[in-house]
């Protein structure tokens, strides 16, 4: 472990349980309807830390952060402890839940109205942003392919990356071609932007497709990426299907085929994880 390390994942953990504790905490209030500036309704949340935020960006949020609460700080800790014994095991674990991570609060500090919370958000993803960079830079890439056993589907995983990239693809362009038709009201949930879409169709769209790519090839590059990839999209994927249910139990529009599907994505990603996970030698 980078000696970095060893101050930049207690203080993570101690500002994402804040965090997580701070979006979970109770509160009363009623939500009321609103019209945006560009003419979407929406339903304004009115309560604890996200009382500006939508009701349905409130229930995706909540359940984010229970999911970091109950999933990823508990995998920050065990992955780190096996990291410092030597485990690759645990540092793939570690860099999969860096990357978790890094993405949540990079959304939080894009998506979700100004909060009390801000800082924390930065905070979270700058110290996560250099965590996950200093993770990946300890492996050595060349001799890792020599870790992972023959039995490897390496075909299967790969399929689950292309599967993955071809769905957030037809999905999200899907969404933004729909706000391209005349008179059309784009649903941005009183946000500036879609900049969970511009994450996902710049960023994990293409990690996919290129560490399937590699992987397929047994490039070095793709046994590392992958790995990182499925166990980053295990804590994403709980992530977003409990969104989706927490969605659909406050009355938020979801569409059904995104309710089916992510969780289906995400059980595929763990037993895949499980796989991988088997397949390495120390």
């Amino acid at each position: 472990m980078h000696p970095a390390l060893k101050w930049l994942i207690p203080c993570i953990f101690v500002l994402a349980l804040i965090a997580a504790l701070a979006g979970l905490w109770p509160a009363e209030g009623t939500p009321y309807p609103l019209t945006t500036f560009r003419g979407e309704q929406v339903n304004i949340n009115a309560r604890g830390l996200y009382y500006w935020d939508t009701v349905s960006s409130a229930a995706q949020m909540q359940a984010n952060d229970l999911v970091t609460l109950v999933l990823g700080l508990p995998l920050l800790v065990i992955s780190a402890w096996l990291t410092l014994r030597g485990s690759l095991r645990g540092r793939l674990l570690l860099t999969g839940t860096l990357g978790f991570i890094l993405y949540t609060y990079a959304s939080m500090c894009f998506g979700t109205h100004y909060n009390a919370l801000f800082i924390i958000y930065v905070a979270l993803f700058g110290l996560s942003l250099f965590a996950f960079i200093l993770s990946m830079m300890a492996f050595d890439v060349q001799t890792l392919p020599a870790h992972f056993a023959d039995t490897l589907p390496r075909n299967w995983i790969a399929g689950l990356l292309f599967v993955t990239a071809a769905f957030l693809s037809l999905a999200w362009l899907g969404r933004i071609a729909a706000s391209f038709t005349a008179g059309a009201v784009t649903a941005l949930e009183n946000t500036t932007s879609m900049f969970i879409q511009a994450l996902d169709l710049a960023i994990i769209m293409p990690l996919c497709v290129i560490a399937g790519v590699l992987l397929l090839r047994r490039n070095a590059w793709g046994y590392l990426l992958a790995s990182v990839g499925l166990l980053k999209f295990l804590t994403m994927g709980s992530a977003v299907s409990l969104m989706g249910i927490n969605m659909a139990r406050v009355g938020a529009p979801i569409s059904v085929v995104e309710l089916v599907i992510f969780p289906a994505i995400t059980l595929a990603n763990l037993v895949m994880v499980g796989l991988l996970l088997r397949n390495i030698r120390q």
